[in-house]
């Protein structure tokens, strides 16, 4: 009896682990949760992100605000509106009517002949006109000459420098921030530029200046505090937020079940996304249009303001855009439906057969290609991994940026396939005793998994 109660419970331990292995291994709902809920935030947030890296790149970077404004001097509709407004200054400052009519009140004053008097009188009106013409004229000019740009660019960055100096309260800057909203001038960098300056042109008595601590407030408003915070903010979350995009969306595709899908579908909606962005840039210059023009300014140099003040931005929405449909479509290939495995097969075939007319004409790589052959996914891996940073890292990014990189990605994946051998590299006979024994193992161990022990009944 021994025996079979033995036997009775080697077949009740062998019904539960055969059970086991009918049992299908799932996946934790909350893990599926989660990775949905971080590709979701991920997309979401990744227009956000993109908006906030141009914001801060505005912000902060001097060079590149002066890049985005520079070239609104060259514009015609701009130069057209901005010599209105000169013109328009120097006519609210200056009675042009009441100028002529002094300088010919003086000539009357001459005792001219009649007739030269009536000659004055009919010429006043147009001479008038010809001086507003004369100032029209040469303002138009100036601001078309190259003279404007380079003021227009001085100015522009002059203007950058001491705003970024004021929002981050930097030492050395004149117009100080205090926390409180205050706007304070310090009086000591004035006082050691004049003593410099005085210096320099040998003033002997500029030794004796001391050196000034003193600050003189000049204006006060609460308003200063919150356009400092939102300066804060916005430099901040330009910074971070990509990242934390990146991040979501590695967790969750690699939380997904099937991170293949996971990735196509996920790339996929992060293209329509910034496409959707696109199309909301392009409605929102109609509303920036209509909100300042004319009013403050014409409708042609109001959209010339706004295409050059989103220019970059546009151009990192379609790059980022291009980036979710290649993305997509690498991931549908790598997918199980048929039309890829297809596909993959018939580029396989493809490579394959290059491979095999190369070592027919001796061309072969050997025991480097075994190794290619065996650590492939590890190379493209690596590759894709690489390209990631290059994205993350060259912002803003833009389209060249994108294409170049999915095009070096794409060269690595075809070296990669020309050069592998398409048998691992071994070991020697060491190797191939242990492979060979692991393989018996992974093959006991299948044939446990794929053929359950049926279930006994001993009476």
């Amino acid at each position: 009896m021994g025996e079979l109660e033995d036997l009775r419970a080697r077949v009740e331990q062998l019904e539960k682990e055969n059970a086991g292995l009918r049992r299908p291994r799932r996946r934790p709902a909350a893990t599926s949760i989660v990775a949905v809920i971080a590709l979701v935030l991920g997309v979401l947030l990744a227009p956000v992100a993109a908006v906030g890296t141009w914001a801060r790149v505005q912000l902060v970077d001097t060079d590149r605000f002066v890049a985005t404004f520079a070239p609104l001097a060259s514009d015609p509709d701009v130069q057209d509106f901005v010599a209105d407004q000169v013109n328009a200054a120097i006519l609210d400052n200056i009675d042009v009517d009441a100028v002529v009519e002094d300088v010919f009140d003086g000539l009357r004053g001459l005792d001219l002949p009649p007739r030269a008097e009536s000659a004055l009188t009919l010429l006043q009106a147009p001479a008038a006109r010809g001086v507003v013409s004369l100032i029209d004229g040469v303002v138009h000019d100036l601001v078309a000459s190259e003279q404007f740009a380079v003021i227009w660019t001085q100015s522009l960055r002059l203007a950058h420098e001491r705003a970024v100096a004021i929002m981050q309260d930097q030492p050395g800057t004149a117009l100080q921030l205090t926390d409180d909203g205050v706007l304070a001038i310090d009086l000591g960098v004035l006082v050691a530029q004049v003593k410099q300056t005085l210096t320099d042109r040998g003033v002997g008595i500029a030794g004796l200046i001391p050196v000034i601590d003193r600050t003189v407030p000049i204006a006060q408003a609460d308003a200063l505090v919150l356009v400092r915070t939102v300066y804060q903010i916005a430099v901040s979350v330009g910074f971070w937020l990509p990242w934390i995009v990146f991040g979501l969306l590695v967790l969750g595709v690699a939380l997904a079940k099937d991170r293949t899908r996971a990735l196509m579908w996920t790339s996929a909606s992060f293209a329509a996304m910034f496409l959707l962005l696109a199309a909301g840039v392009g409605i929102g210059r109609g509303f920036f249009a209509r909100a300042v023009a004319p009013s403050t300014m014409t409708f042609d140099a109001a959209d010339a303001l706004f295409d050059g003040l989103t220019v970059l931005l546009r151009s990192t929405i379609m790059a980022l855009a291009f980036f979710g449909v290649v993305v997509a479509i690498w991931a549908w290939f790598a997918g199980t439906s048929r039309p890829a495995v297809a596909v993959r097969g018939l580029l396989g075939s493809g490579f394959t057969a290059v491979r095999s007319a190369a070592e027919h004409r001796g061309l072969s790589t050997g025991r480097f290609g075994a190794a290619v052959e065996r650590y492939r996914g590890a190379i493209l891996v690596a590759g894709l991994v690489i390209a990631l940073v290059v994205l993350m890292m060259a912002r803003p990014i833009s389209f060249a940026t994108v294409l170049w990189t999915a095009t070096g990605f794409g060269v690595l994946l075809i070296i990669v396939e020309l050069v592998r051998s398409g048998t691992p590299e071994e070991d020697g006979p060491e190797g191939d005793a242990a492979a060979d024994g692991d393989d018996v193992a992974h093959a006991d161990e299948d044939e446990t998994e794929s053929e359950p022990v049926p279930s006994a009944k001993m009476g």
